[in-house]
């Protein structure tokens, strides 16, 4: 023991519920991350090789070159976009400048696990309201809660670990009733896979509704999540507040330079979604041929029930035979798994890892 004196905030932040990485003998095949299995398009690995020979310079503390190319993909204002290490970056700086003692912060349960870190880290009061049968988010029962200490709602659309989503028409109707007062957050990790809209209809919200704030990330369908980079649309006001909130130069150099390449190769990315819905449809059919239902993705993963079968078993049985997936018990639900959609060949060796399991 050392005798350093932490503040009480410390013991309620959750420690973030990383996936396991199990020792084999053998080519081990990971979906448990949600990453995707196709590298950076090589253009994108070009722009990240000729910044490496400025690295003895600090990244654009502005990351001016990538919002502008944000600016020009998406028709929000540059001053009005947000750069992070990742989008979760965005979520914790968002919560340092808005939550505080006596605020609240409403998420629906289960979703994404940066979320309980919110109201932890503030000293604010987490409300979780609960999916609906079909672990969707119930945005009737969301609405109930709001108060006038609300001060951070987030919709995860689609919602992760459920994959479920909600269409855009939803959303709008839901935000336009609430208090201008509260600041929703619209986590969209993974509306590129979704086919309940296309990822722009999202967009044309936000001159509608200035207290929404759109959170999206280049960790999936980009494939640059070991860069760690996102981004948020919303408010001038919104990115003023992170920025002061975080520390210079949070997003490097080598992120900055691959994620507005990376913004030139739209046809990339709709060739990803494309050959991801073609495993979707694949991964689930199996497992609807094995009994094990899921709900209605609109994601790169399945979230899988898994009835009375025992979760830890199932989970630890698919690792020894070098398939790694999620737990629904580490994530919010027991009794459930979420597995994300790999290629062909790690699609099919996750189903026959299972059927020895079955």
């Amino acid at each position: 023991m050392t005798g350093l004196e932490f503040n009480a905030r410390v013991k309620q932040i959750p420690v973030y519920p990383a996936a396991s990485t199990y020792a084999f003998d053998g080519e081990l095949v990971k979906l448990a991350s949600n990453e995707t299995p196709f590298s950076p398009h090589p253009q994108v690995l070009e722009a990240v090789e000729a910044q490496l020979r400025t690295l003895n310079r600090y990244p654009d503390p502005a990351k001016s070159a990538l919002r502008r190319r944000l600016s020009d993909r998406t028709g929000v204002p540059d001053g009005r976009i947000a750069i992070g290490n990742g989008s979760c970056e965005l979520l914790l700086a968002g919560a340092e400048a808005m939550l505080e003692p006596g605020a609240e912060v409403i998420y629906a349960w289960p979703s994404f696990s940066i979320y309980p870190h919110l109201a932890a880290m503030s000293g604010a009061r987490a409300v979780t309201v609960p999916l609906d049968d079909a672990g969707a988010h119930d945005l009737e029962a969301m609405a109930r809660e709001v108060t006038a200490a609300t001060r951070m709602l987030i919709v995860c659309n689609p919602n992760n670990p459920t994959a479920t989503g909600l269409p855009p028409a939803a959303i709008d109707d839901f935000v336009g009733a609430l208090p201008r007062s509260v600041a929703v957050i619209l986590d969209e990790a993974y509306v590129e896979f979704s086919a309940l809209q296309d990822p722009d209809e999202s967009l044309a919200l936000l001159d509608k509704h200035p207290n929404l704030i759109v959170l999206r990330t280049f960790s999936k369908v980009y494939g640059l999540c070991g860069l760690r980079v996102g981004y948020a649309l919303g408010s001038e006001e919104f990115r003023l507040a992170v920025d002061r909130v975080r520390q210079p130069f949070s997003v490097n150099a080598l992120a900055q330079a691959a994620a507005a390449e990376a913004l030139n190769h739209q046809d990339e990315v709709e060739r990803r979604v494309e050959q991801t819905v073609i495993e979707r449809v694949h991964v689930e059919s199996e497992l609807e041929e094995r009994g094990l239902e899921t709900t209605e993705s609109q994601a790169n993963f399945s979230w899988v029930s898994l009835g009375e079968r025992d979760e830890d078993e199932l989970v630890d049985g698919l690792a020894k035979q070098g398939v790694i997936v999620r737990a629904g018990g580490a994530l919010g639900q027991e009794g459930w798994m979420r597995v994300t959609y790999g290629t062909r060949h790690e699609n099919d060796r996750f189903l026959a890892a299972l059927d020895q399991l079955l």
